[in-house]
């Protein structure tokens, strides 16, 4: 299943008062790669993506006559996102001193008192609920919508 293109619009954001989501995800420069338009043809995509391998680190593809490889530098041009930074994951959380993981994310609730036992988008405040539902909604695809 190809899904279709999906965009934030960054005038929308300010139009909405949600001045705080837009400042951080321009700080972010991910404003270039939400706002991407343009044509979109599926049947294309499609066999991209059925002829899509991985070879060192690029992605290679045939796609009716034509060998596509999508270096770093590629996806880099095309979306505007630099292919640099610190991977976050559990063994790495240490990295930036003094990070209090439980702290963060009780300072994005809007009861910080509560007992989280689980977490979902309910309890966020505005601004972090849009941006996990950015996230989740642009940032990884998938078929439906799993920022519920």
């Amino acid at each position: 299943m190809i899904n279709n293109p999906k965009v934030v619009s960054f005038d929308w954001l300010k139009s909405q008062k949600l001045d705080n989501v837009r400042k951080l995800l321009k700080d972010q420069l991910l404003r270039r790669f939400l706002e991407m338009k343009g044509n979109i043809y599926p049947d294309l995509i499609r066999v991209f993506y059925t002829n899509l391998k991985f070879e060192g680190n690029n992605l290679v593809s045939h796609v009716k006559g034509v060998d596509m490889e999508i270096t770093h530098d590629v996806w880099a041009v095309v979306t505007g996102l630099k292919y640099a930074g610190l991977g976050i994951n559990k063994g790495n959380l240490g990295v930036v001193e003094d990070f209090n993981k439980v702290q963060y994310y009780k300072s994005c609730l809007k009861n910080q008192e509560a007992q989280v036992r689980t977490c979902s988008g309910g309890g966020l405040k505005l601004d972090e609920r849009v941006l996990a539902l950015i996230v989740t909604w642009i940032l990884t695809p998938r078929g439906s919508n799993h920022s519920v």
